[in-house]
């Protein structure tokens, strides 16, 4: 059972909708739902020097979240699975041989039991705190519009303090003549959106900086605990994103895999102890410990850096053709962003541009 707290599945959500070729892959997403394919991306900094990644075959897709979400609703309920719509939990009790889940199902009280339950609510859900899991260490806030922008051709990634104060923003094609504008920020995500709009249009790259907004929280660490008894947390709700793109689609369904095998095993075993669920927390760590690890760390640093750091970086990409090396490289991938920082920090120039010391991991 899947205890939905929006009237229907497909409902707005603040998602960019990139997902890389692997993810495509790997999860079998279906055609219908990729409003657009990706293999080239134009990064501008702050003065407007920009550096161009193309390669000739695909390496990311750009999702109608909506139809993603329905049809993903529709092949859980293919399998069985039954939806309550308009349902907000409100408690969670562990119990020593069931979980009870109390709800307000369309305004009326509801309690429900099961063998165990699973956590995938999202960002800001206060249940996993309330049932001893802990809290995110840190998350920024995410603001999303969209807009006609009939002559955007492919994704535009800009690295501005002014824009986006420590993170960045972002121009993504949809079907035209629609895109994607939005940015990510610790502090007043609406006010730095709205602004942007405006530059984008006296720049002409938008119609209008007339546009509803939408927002939502990112985690940038992970939960400390992420299972207990007869409990999983999964997805954004267990902070399974990641720390350089906030993209959260492909770590939160190779999570929920994992949790997949986990929790069948344990039913059938019949042993729903936290020790026996924790194979679930081993299985998603080591998968994604280290790439988050680094990331976060990645994401702290490119924080402090002012624009003249950042643009000094593009000049010396251009100027010694980093970027061409790394986009030769097999291993540059979309979804796995550790090895590509590691690569580009192997730069002396880069590594002294930024004031960098030393790695609070190994870099092998």
């Amino acid at each position: 059972m899947v205890l939905e707290r929006k009237r229907r599945v497909g409902e707005s959500v603040c998602c960019t909708g990139i997902i890389g070729q692997e993810c495509v892959n790997t999860f079998a997403i279906e055609d219908r739902v990729v409003l657009r394919q990706v293999n080239s991306a134009r990064l501008v900094s702050p003065s407007g020097n920009q550096l161009r990644l193309w390669r000739e075959e695909p390496q990311a897709c750009i999702l109608d979240r909506a139809a993603f979400d329905i049809s993903l609703a529709e092949q859980a309920q293919g399998a069985g699975a039954v939806y309550v719509f308009n349902s907000l939990v409100k408690d969670i009790a562990i119990e020593r041989d069931r979980v009870s889940v109390e709800a307000s199902c369309q305004g009326k009280g509801t309690n429900f039991e099961a063998r165990a339950v699973v956590i995938a609510s999202g960002f800001g859900s206060r249940l996993c705190h309330r049932l001893g899991l802990g809290r995110f260490g840190d998350f920024t806030i995410g603001a999303q519009a969209e807009v006609e922008a009939s002559g955007v051709q492919e994704v535009e990634v800009y690295f501005s303090p002014e824009i986006a104060p420590g993170f960045f923003a972002w121009l993504v094609p949809t079907v035209p003549p629609m895109a994607r504008v939005g940015l990510m920020s610790r502090r007043n995500p609406g006010l730095y959106l709205k602004k942007w709009l405006e530059s984008l249009v006296a720049q002409g790259k938008i119609a209008s900086a007339e546009a509803e907004l939408s927002y939502g929280g990112i985690p940038l660490k992970p939960l400390p605990r992420t299972c207990g008894e007869r409990l999983l947390v999964i997805g954004d709700a267990a902070g399974q994103v990641k720390p350089t793109s906030a993209g959260g689609i492909y770590y939160g369904l190779l999570c929920a895999d994992i949790a997949v095998r986990t929790l069948h095993q344990a039913l059938e075993d019949g042993d729903m102890s936290a020790k026996r669920l924790m194979r679930y927390e081993r299985g998603w760590r080591k998968r994604l410990g280290r790439e988050l690890k680094i990331g976060y760390w990645a994401r702290k640093l490119f924080e402090r850096l002012s624009d003249r750091q950042i643009d000094r970086i593009f000049q010396i990409a251009k100027a010694n053709r980093i970027d061409e090396a790394l986009l030769k490289a097999e291993d540059l991938s979309f979804d796995w962003h550790s090895r590509t920082i590691l690569s580009l920090l192997r730069y002396q120039m880069v590594s002294r541009t930024i004031g960098l010391i030393k790695l609070p991991f190994r870099a092998g």
